[in-house]
């Protein structure tokens, strides 16, 4: 394809990404649109072949594309759009997400064939095998994984590409044939037993090619590295594969003898799915029971967007300020304030304030991802006496790390970090160079996570500018930051601003990447916070439910995006007082997060709360004092006595022995906790003092009781 061409009127080539047996990939402009994406051109059909079959070809082709394009996974390459543009003289083409990172082969290849670290290789297993589950339910059998079809992108996420492009290959006869065999060859390497007879492939051939790619990054080389390709397709049908740990003995032995399973030479006795494949994965890794069930969650690299942190997006503060206590929400407290005493005092009544979550934050994508060493994944470049443009892998370097520092929580070391990556890159790059921004938004991020808001606003406001005026407004950094703008106005209690914000960009990433697309739900959450902060809470009710609904669909039951967006409307539903209902949906998400995670996991005691809360608004003490000492106890154990979490579930257990008009029961829980806040806190600490009127009121209480007694 000529430089620059324009395929189909719409796609502008600019640069080519890869050539192979099935045709070029471009990186190109989507002129409609006004984003980059992948093109895959696939070689023209050869001369020799009659119309019928070329048509046949086309048909099948389209076939082909359509299945791909409905794919929706995070684990799965997004195909936007196909075509023939054999009319005007152009090739069959696809039209994919344009994927940032390096495929395995790659990873491999710049280590020099050294295997990946264990947790990497893990993770990748993981994440390979829960969108193998995925496109196996739907059907969908890759028919060639193999690592140069495996991309790991800069945020560490996992993506398989090319689905039906190898049954296109056997079709148009780019590859080659077995000498006297007749059977259509595929990539050697990583063939399952029965491609190599030349009979029916199902599922269990992509788990056997699985079993070949998770066993070469794991020890350096395929299990059948045997020289020519006669010797290495004997070696699949006749040869018991080495044992991995025989190569790299730190592997752990839960690993090696799933990868043994997957390459067994009968489908029979291989995993029975790659949900299966997943649930194994996830107990060797959390501990046995954690994923049990028909739904296993997805790995770590998943605890996303509204659980936990990944590639920079923060759910939950680490304070705990999610807590739920029986009442109702106050209002967003901008910069960090705490509740007054008498919001404390009124919340010992059961009527008192629940703090809000703290807004979610996207970040810019890093430049790498911190786990893959220099000597272990991405390229690093010239060091800065040879880097021409004057230290910028040094910049580099140093924005690696304060992700590391943010990683680990040191988020004023992190932002000192930033700050100074954004100096120099704007002296050697320019202000407005995209690496320059990024680390620009992620001092805004960190300055957020302080609790310095109207700062991190202007913050993200600057770095917004720029993008609009150097890439457009579309452009997936500008949406992105976009987005963090919308959630700082959140942070400051803005929430008319917020949700008007958050629901532009939803449209936007909605047109731009998809309805279904993993920020266009990120977003779509944002919209509905702020409808719940601007009590509209049947609306927001209605919108947790969709995005629920969708990531049930597209990532698994028990994801943790799913798992949050069904506690939300959990949230919703007993602010506008359908408590029974509220208490059944957290019934099912207890039971779900149990299944998945455990009993002691954090979030599942969270749940655990907010079931025990609903108890409560239904005037049932009796069961929500028993779940609150449960909770409470369980939290102490798993988080510390004095944890926030844990100190709430203790309140919580006082308020519900205080409705029961067991105040005497509820002094020793008040007194306790007013002696951690004065200890923990000081005497004039706002917590402190709301905990001391806590006690007061009990003690008030207690002698209306003495004096009404005869």
């Amino acid at each position: 394809m000529a430089e620059s061409r324009l395929i189909h009127g719409r796609y502008r080539s600019l640069d080519l990404i890869g050539r192979g047996g099935m045709g070029e990939v471009w990186r190109a402009r989507d002129e409609s649109l006004g984003r980059q994406v992948a093109v895959k051109c696939l070689k023209p059909i050869g001369p020799e072949q009659d119309t019928h079959f070329t048509q046949v070809l086309r048909e099948r082709f389209r076939r082909e594309a359509r299945v791909a394009a409905s794919l929706q996974h995070r684990g799965v390459t997004v195909v936007h759009d196909f075509g023939d543009d054999s009319a005007a003289g152009g090739p069959l083409y696809l039209v994919m997400e344009l994927l940032e990172g390096r495929n395995l082969s790659q990873l491999l290849e710049d280590n020099d064939a050294r295997p990946l670290p264990v947790d990497v290789v893990i993770d990748i297993a993981e994440q390979m095998a829960a969108a193998l589950g995925y496109t196996h339910e739907q059907g969908v059998v890759h028919r060639d994984l193999k690592p140069a079809n495996i991309m790991r992108l800069t945020d560490g996420t996992v993506k398989i590409c090319d689905f039906g492009i190898a049954r296109l290959a056997a079709d148009i006869g780019f590859t080659a044939k077995l000498t006297g065999g007749g059977m259509a060859m595929g990539t050697p390497h990583y063939m399952s037993p029965e491609q190599i007879a030349g009979g029916e492939v199902d599922h269990r051939s992509d788990l056997y090619s699985l079993g070949c790619v998770l066993y070469e990054i794991a020890t350096g080389a395929p299990p059948f590295d045997l020289g020519d390709s006669w010797s290495v397709l004997v070696g699949h049908r006749d040869t018991a594969p080495v044992p991995p740990r025989e190569h790299r003995p730190e592997l752990p032995a839960s690993f090696e003898r799933l990868v043994l399973d997957l390459l067994a030479k009968c489908p029979e006795d291989r995993p029975g799915d790659a949900r299966h494949l997943h649930r194994q994965l996830v107990e060797a890794r959390l501990g046995p029971g954690a994923a049990t069930g028909a739904h296993p969650p997805l790995p770590g690299w998943a605890n996303g967007m509204t659980a936990g942190r990944k590639a920079g997006i923060e759910a939950r503060p680490a304070s705990g300020e999610w807590a739920v206590l029986t009442g109702s929400w106050t209002a967003a407290r901008p910069g960090g304030e705490h509740p007054t005493a008498a919001g404390a005092a009124a919340a010992a009544t059961g009527t008192g304030p629940v703090p809000p979550p703290a807004p979610t934050v996207v970040r810019p994508r890093p430049a790498e991802d911190p786990r893959l060493t220099a000597a272990y994944g991405f390229p690093r470049g010239p060091g800065p006496a040879e880097d021409p443009r004057g230290g910028v892998a040094a910049l580099d370097a140093g924005h690696t790390r304060a992700f590391a520092l943010s990683r680990a929580g040191r988020t004023e070391e992190a932002l000192a970090g930033y700050a100074a990556v954004a100096a120099g890159r704007a002296r050697v790059l320019g202000a407005d160079h995209p690496d320059t921004l990024a680390a620009r938004q992620e001092a805004a991020y960190e300055t957020g996570l302080l609790g310095r808001h109207q700062e991190a606003y202007e913050g993200y406001r600057a770095v917004l500018a720029a993008r609009e005026r150097t890439v457009g407004r579309i452009h997936p950094d500008t949406l992105r930051c976009r987005h963090n703008l919308a959630c700082a106005l959140g942070a400051l209690g803005r929430f008319s601003e917020a949700h008007a914000a958050a629901a532009e960009v939803a449209a936007d990433r909605a047109a731009v990447l998809g309805a279904e697309h993993a920020d266009t739900l990120l977003t779509r959450y944002e919209v509905a916070y702020a409808l719940g902060r601007l009590e509209r809470w049947e609306e927001a009710l209605e919108a947790f439910r969709q995005i629920a609904a969708v990531r049930e669909r597209v990532l698994g039951r028990d994801h943790p995006d799913t798992l949050a967006a069904r506690y939300e409307a959990g949230i919703a539903l007993g602010r506008i007082g359908r408590s029974a209902q509220a208490l059944e949906l957290f019934r099912d998400l207890v039971r779900d997060r149990t299944r998945a995670y455990g009993a002691a996991d954090p979030e599942t005691l969270r749940a655990r709360h907010v079931l025990g809360v609903n108890l409560g608004r239904l005037e049932r003490w009796e069961e929500a004092v028993a779940e609150a000492r449960e909770v409470g106890g369980a939290r102490a154990r798993t988080l510390g006595a004095e944890h926030p979490d844990t100190l709430v579930s203790r309140r919580e257990l006082a308020v519900g022995l205080g409705r029961l008009g067991r105040w005497d029961q509820a002094l020793p829980v008040y007194r306790e906790l007013s002696g951690i806040r004065e200890r923990s806190l000081g005497d004039d600490h706002p917590d402190t003092v709301a905990a001391h009127a806590d006690e007061a009121h009990c003690l008030e209480r207690l002698g209306q009781v003495c004096y009404q007694e005869p």
